[in-house]
């Protein structure tokens, strides 16, 4: 779980030497934890964006090297398990490669191991992954008939099957298959549809475009969470509801949801589901033409969240209804940047690293305390030149410690190429007092460490902001 990959396999060295504390056996359970903490691994790493580096199929070929070293414990009739299988199907997931799961199949079948229901599952959620939604088919019919043969229950598909399938036929847009899908599992009187399944119908109807759908298992799970809590709906449904009917412009409905997903729906409902629910709500109004309820929305808003993205989707809205009411009644008091487009490269307009004169970060703060004086943020880099952290003035607190232990790390990075106006969103979103440029060649997927090439910063902002002038805000009011 700490992803010390190495430890764990010392461990299992040490337990098949015989020298580990407590003298335990090797066992087909060590093998199995480390091969799935392998595969759980490279499915961390990919998601930190680390994949390239020290995960993934590295992780992968770990486990086939576990596999080939101890894989004689794991020998069921002189072959491998099933479950062996499984894991590895669940790796080639993890790590992008889905058609190398379903490859697996094949030599399933030619070593004579029985599929078990979550070898099936597995195969079906690969082929949702690699969009071959023929074969997934398949896989479900070839479960159903060895099930029916066998009268194994166990291998009937249950609500995991069905909802793999509902959101690749959804992802697809094939409204029939997910229609056929959902009367099939509302037919299996031995399958319990939980709200896990019930959401996935939702969201599947309503990527297929069909609302009328959508709405009538929406009212169903409202009806049953009535005798069954658990099926209460998660904030995320009742924002995909709302999506669909503000896009129609159906205020009033938006409204109702809008009232009962605080009473009604189960779990927290974070900040960011609050926002755009509040959202939604102005866009409904604005796209019903209800302007004025659209502005009466977008000040409570504005007086509620203090600020708005504008490249949000309630960004673009609250734009909309800027243009509508002229500079002249602005509620964002816009200002003009003049003397740049949005659309050009940061690299334009950055100040070179040379000119904010990085500071090292072996330097004790007594030396350089006068530049903290008169400066809010200072860059700071290592012996080779790279940009490991900002020193905020606010941060220094100790006049004989090294500069690097009060600083802020990593600092927020961009490339050369990023848009300007990417950069200025971050400056006023995330509040940043300075922005490192990073040449887009050294980026490989992290900026952590990244040799730096300029600097952006708030008070560049600053000069570059000009208010909208007069003559301006009365010839659009005209």
């Amino acid at each position: 779980r700490a992803r010390r990959i190495d430890d764990a396999f010392q461990l299992l060295e040490s337990v098949e030497k015989g020298t580990a504390a407590g003298k335990p056996k090797l066992s087909t359970q060590l093998i199995y934890g480390l091969l799935d903490a392998l595969i759980e691994a490279g499915q961390c790493y990919k998601s930190t964006e680390a994949f390239s580096h020290s995960g993934g199929a590295g992780d992968l070929r770990r486990a086939n090297g576990l596999l080939a070293r101890f894989g004689f414990l794991l020998r069921e009739g002189g072959s491998s398990s099933i479950l062996t299988y499984n894991l590895l199907m669940k790796g080639y997931i993890n790590t992008g490669c889905p058609q190398a799961a379903i490859n697996l199949h094949e030599e399933i079948q030619l070593l004579g191991l029985e599929p078990d229901r979550l070898t099936y599952n597995t195969l079906i959620f690969a082929c949702v992954k690699a969009e071959n939604l023929e074969a997934a088919m398949r896989f479900l019919k070839e479960m159903k008939d060895k099930a029916q043969r066998l009268c194994c229950s166990d291998l009937y598909p249950d609500v995991i099957t069905y909802t793999t399938l509902l959101k690749g036929f959804g992802h697809a847009k094939d409204l029939h298959s997910v229609q056929k899908i959902v009367l099939e599992m509302k037919s299996c009187h031995d399958l319990f549809i939980d709200r896990t399944a019930f959401t996935a119908m939702v969201d599947a109807m309503l990527n297929c475009g069909s609302i009328k759908g959508a709405l009538c298992i929406f009212g169903e799970i409202l009806k049953q969470a009535g005798a069954n809590v658990d099926l209460r709906p998660k904030p995320h449904l009742y924002l995909s509801m709302m999506r669909a009917f503000a896009d129609r412009g159906d205020y009033n409905m938006v409204k109702n949801l809008h009232e009962r997903l605080w009473p009604d729906s189960a779990g927290t409902i974070s900040l960011a589901a609050q926002q755009e629910a509040d959202h939604l709500l102005m866009e409904s109004a604005l796209n019903n033409g209800q302007i004025d309820a659209a502005v009466e929305n977008l000040t409570k808003i504005i007086n509620r969240w203090k600020c708005i993205s504008w490249t949000s989707r309630g960004g673009m809205v609250a734009l909309r209804i800027e243009v509508l009411l002229g500079f002249n009644k602005s509620m964002l008091s816009p200002y003009l940047l003049p003397q740049v487009l949005p659309g050009n490269p940061i690299e334009r307009i950055m100040l070179p690293l040379e000119t904010v004169r990085p500071l090292s970060g072996s330097l004790e703060l007594k030396k350089v305390v006068m530049r903290l004086y008169r400066e809010p943020v200072v860059p700071i880099i290592d012996d080779w030149g790279s940009c490991i952290g900002l020193l905020h003035r606010e941060d220094c607190c100790e006049m004989n410690a090294p500069l690097s232990t009060m600083m802020r790390s990593p600092p927020p990075c961009v490339t050369t190429t990023t848009s300007i106006g990417h950069v200025v969103d971050l400056v006023l979103k995330k509040k940043y007092k300075m922005v490192i440029v990073v040449k887009h060649s050294n980026l490989n997927g992290t900026t952590h460490g990244s040799r730096a090439v300029g600097v952006f910063t708030a008070e560049q902002l600053h000069n570059l902001v000009a208010p909208v002038p007069e003559g301006l805000k009365q010839k659009h009011c005209s």
